[in-house]
């Protein structure tokens, strides 16, 4: 049985076979081969649906330094902001008319939104839209915080483990930072018992397949509800300014194989990738994905949270970029849907 039979037949590999499997990327049959499977995987368990997610960017201010990251606490060249209670409440309702059922709290890991903050806002966002879900992806917090959170009404949580090779992670990350936090805080919201969305780059500088076959093991081993990868985008105000973006390919491959190694996964085809490919959202969809997020923060602030340069949607208003999202779906085979879109069980 060759490794990729194994894989399809089992969903499950050793890190030496995951870097087997990577390797076959550029064998345009067996890539073919593992996409077919990726897109039957997805079609059995979600039908033609695409799942949408209201992304609400509420705050620039962050007080990690990320090496790569365009709102780091030291770049001195961003524009800070954060939106108030009333503004956050404005968004979900102008999302929720337009079908949205589900909202994602996008953030720095800002200071000022204390527990006591985010509860209100969570509870507020409950008690108004009581049928849609709330995701927050607000970064590293303690287990209490999360559990405060979550009582307060939180459903997901999305914390992007960015890579799970230690050597990699350091490299990218300040010494205050760890992996071994970064992955304690995703095994903490798991036990707290909401959805959790994990999540790699694809193609920062200096990772290996070696190392993007650790990032599997680790997926492999947390089995999250949601997975989010796309390909590293450098910004200009960053050290990394003049490194080259990440492979819309290598990513397309890997949005397939992790379909079929988490077949009921949430999995998104991210702004990275049609920021990178004009078409790169529909050709994610077309390799397993089943989510997009398009972006419901007011008009003036998209341009202010850029984690990267020349990220797209940035102009357009939440209508325009759903009624634009919706024939790009269509396009791809597939149909928006209106539900909360909950990870099948």
């Amino acid at each position: 049985m060759t490794v990729v039979d194994k894989f399809i037949k089992f969903h499950r590999l050793s890190k030496s076979e995951y870097i087997e499997l990577l390797q076959y990327q550029k064998d345009d049959g067996i890539a073919e081969y593992i996409r077919e499977e990726a897109v039957r995987l997805r079609k059995q368990y979600y039908g033609n649906k695409v799942f949408t997610r209201g992304l609400i960017e509420f705050t620039n201010y962050c007080k990690n330094n990320c090496y790569y990251c365009g709102i780091r606490r030291d770049n001195r060249y961003v524009e800070r902001y954060r939106l108030t209670k009333n503004e956050i409440l404005e968004c979900c309702q102008q999302g929720y008319a337009l079908g949205y059922r589900t909202f994602v709290l996008q953030g720095g890991e800002d200071p000022y939104y204390t527990d006591e903050r985010m509860e209100d806002i969570i509870r507020n966002i409950k008690n108004e839209f009581s049928d849609c879900a709330l995701t927050l992806s607000v970064g590293e917090k303690s287990y209490e915080s999360y559990r405060r959170f979550r009582e307060a009404g939180a459903d997901r949580y999305l914390l992007r483990h960015e890579t799970a090779d230690s050597g990699l992670y350091r490299s990218l990350h300040p010494e205050m930072m760890s992996l071994e936090n970064r992955k304690q805080c995703l095994y903490n919201l798991k036990k707290l018992g909401y959805q959790v969305g994990a999540g790699f780059m694809v193609g920062p500088p200096g990772q290996t397949i070696s190392h993007i076959a650790e990032d599997l093991i680790f997926l492999q081993e947390l089995c999250p509800e949601m997975v989010g990868i796309g390909p590293f985008i450098p910004h200009h105000d960053t050290i990394y300014s003049g490194e080259r973006s990440g492979s819309v390919e290598q990513t397309l491959y890997l949005l397939s194989v992790i379909r079929i190694m988490l077949p009921k996964v949430l999995l998104p085809a991210t702004t990275a990738l049609g920021t990178m490919d004009p078409l790169g959202r529909e050709k994610g969809l077309a390799a397993g994905a089943n989510v997009v997020m398009p972006n419901l923060s007011p008009v003036k602030k998209r341009k202010l949270y850029e984690l990267y340069d020349h990220k797209i949607c940035t102009g357009e208003e939440a209508a325009e970029c759903r009624n634009c999202l919706s024939r790009r779906v269509d396009s791809a085979g597939y149909s928006l849907s209106d539900e909360r879109g909950d990870a099948v069980r």
